[in-house]
C-alpha cells in the first residue's frame, strides 16, 4: 500500500480560481464602475451575507436557485445554512424585512460573490461575481424600462461592443396554454417542444393552440417584427394584456434608449418560472455566454420588483482590456512627496526597501515602466514582467 502523493497547493476544486494580476484589479475597477452608474441614478447599495439560514434564502424567489445551493451545518445551532448561489433573493429579504418601512420605489444595488454547485456534465464556474439592481414598489412598463436602460448605460461605461437585450415575457406562454384542454403529460410534451423550439412537436401537441403556438415560434427575432406578429394575433384576453405590457415595455425602453438592440421571444419561458413579467437576457453578438438577466417577480411579501443582475466577471471577457497604473520604481532615499505626487497623477509607485546597487535593474525586475532619477520619470528599457 503506498500513500498518495501530497496535494500540489495550487491545486483548486473544479470552477474555482485564483484571480491574478493584473486581471484581479480590472475586475475590481470595472465593478466599481458599474457601481458608480447604479449609484448615479439614486440606488443605495446593500450588502448581504454569503451565509444565510437555507429556510430564509431558498423561500419566495429563492427557491429557483435551491438545486444549485452548496449547504452547510451550523456547528452551534444545528441549522442547516446555504452559500448564497445569486443574490436577488436576498435583496428580496432585506427589502420586505429590514427596509419594509423605506418610501417606494425602493431603489437597491449590489455586489458580490456567488458559490452554485455547478453542472457534472460540464465545467463551469461554481463561483462567479455579480453586480445588480432591483427596483421595489412599483409595477410599470416604465420600472421595466428604467432596469433595462440602466444596465445598458453600464455596459457602455466598460466599452462592450453590440450589447443585445433579449426580452421575453413568461406569463404570455401561461396565459396561452390556460386557454387549453391538456392532459397533463400533453401539457409537459408541449412545454417541451416550446423551449426546444421544435414547431413540429408544437404542432402534434398543441391542439387548438398549435397555430397561435407555431406563428409565436416563428415571431422571434427584432422587437418590432415581434410584436408586430403578436399585435395581429387572435389571443385571449390575459394573453392579450401581456403581449400589451411587452410591447408598452419595448416603446419605453426605445423611447429611453434610442438606438437599443433588442429582440423579442414571445414563448420563450426556460429558467423564468418564478417570474412575473417582462423578463430580459443580456448577450454581446458573436458571444455565447450571458452578460446578464433579470426580469419582473414578486417581492418576499409579494410586492411588485424587477432587477437586472449582470456577471462582471464574464463583462471584462468581452469587454476591451482595462489598463493597468503604469508602474514608477522610487529609489532608496527618494523624497515622499515625490511619489506622492506620482500617485496623484494615476501612477502606481513601487518603492525601493533599501539601497541597491543598480535601481534600474530593479526597476526592470519587477516590471516598472520608469524609474525616478534626480525627482524626474525616466523610462526603463527593455521592462521585464513579473513572474
Amino acid at each position: 500500500m503506498t500513500d498518495d502523493p501530497p496535494l500540489n497547493p495550487a491545486l483548486l476544486p473544479a470552477g474555482f480560481v485564483d484571480v491574478l494580476p493584473p486581471a484581479a484589479e480590472a475586475e475590481a475597477d470595472g465593478l466599481e464602475s458599474l457601481m458608480r452608474v447604479f449609484a448615479a441614478h439614486g440606488y443605495d447599495r446593500v450588502s448581504p451575507p454569503l451565509l444565510e439560514f437555507e429556510e430564509t434564502l431558498l423561500t419566495g424567489s429563492g427557491a429557483a436557485v435551491a438545486e444549485q445551493t452548496f449547504r452547510v451545518m451550523d456547528p452551534d445551532t444545528r441549522r442547516m445554512m446555504a452559500l448564497r448561489p445569486d443574490m436577488t433573493p436576498q435583496i428580496a429579504r432585506i427589502a420586505a424585512t429590514r427596509l419594509a418601512r423605506r418610501p417606494r420605489p425602493l431603489r437597491l444595488s449590489y455586489a458580490g460573490a456567488c458559490v452554485m454547485m455547478g453542472s457534472p456534465s460540464r465545467e463551469t464556474d461554481r463561483q462567479i461575481l455579480q453586480a445588480g439592481i432591483e427596483l421595489i414598489g412599483p409595477d410599470t412598463p416604465v420600472a421595466d424600462a428604467e432596469i433595462v436602460a440602466l444596465g445598458a448605460e453600464g455596459l457602455k461605461v466598460l466599452g462592450v461592443p453590440n450589447v443585445s437585450f433579449d426580452l421575453t415575457m413568461p406569463p404570455l406562454t401561461t396565459a396561452l396554454l390556460a386557454g387549453g384542454t391538456f392532459t397533463p403529460a400533453t401539457r409537459s410534451a408541449l412545454l417541451r417542444a416550446l423551449d426546444r423550439k421544435d414547431a413540429a412537436a408544437v404542432a402534434r401537441y398543441g391542439g387548438a393552440l398549435a397555430p397561435i403556438l407555431t406563428e409565436l415560434l416563428y415571431a422571434a427575432g427584432p422587437a418590432r417584427r415581434a410584436l408586430e406578429v403578436l399585435s395581429r394575433v387572435s389571443l385571449p384576453p390575459a394573453a392579450r394584456a401581456q403581449s400589451d405590457r411587452l410591447a408598452a415595455t419595448v416603446a419605453t425602453i426605445e423611447e429611453r434608449v434610442p438606438g437599443i438592440r433588442l429582440t423579442v421571444d414571445p414563448v420563450e419561458f426556460r429558467g423564468w418560472q418564478y417570474h412575473t413579467g417582462v423578463c430580459v437576457t443580456v448577450y454581446a453578438l458573436g458571444r455565447q455566454e450571458e452578460l446578464g438577466r433579470g426580469g419582473r417577480y414578486r417581492s418576499n411579501d409579494d410586492e411588485p420588483a424587477c432587477g437586472l443582475t449582470l456577471r462582471p466577471d464574464t463583462i471584462l471577457r468581452v469587454a476591451p482590456p482595462r489598463e493597468s497604473r503604469t508602474r514608477v520604481f522610487v529609489p532608496w532615499g527618494t523624497e515622499p512627496e515625490v511619489a506622492q505626487d506620482l500617485r496623484t497623477q494615476g501612477y502606481a509607485t513601487v518603492a525601493a526597501l533599501g539601497e541597491m546597487a543598480i535601481p534600474v535593474a530593479e526597476a526592470q525586475r519587477l516590471g516598472c515602466a520608469f524609474i525616478v532619477s534626480r525627482g524626474k520619470l525616466k523610462p526603463v528599457r527593455n521592462v521585464g514582467k513579473i513572474d
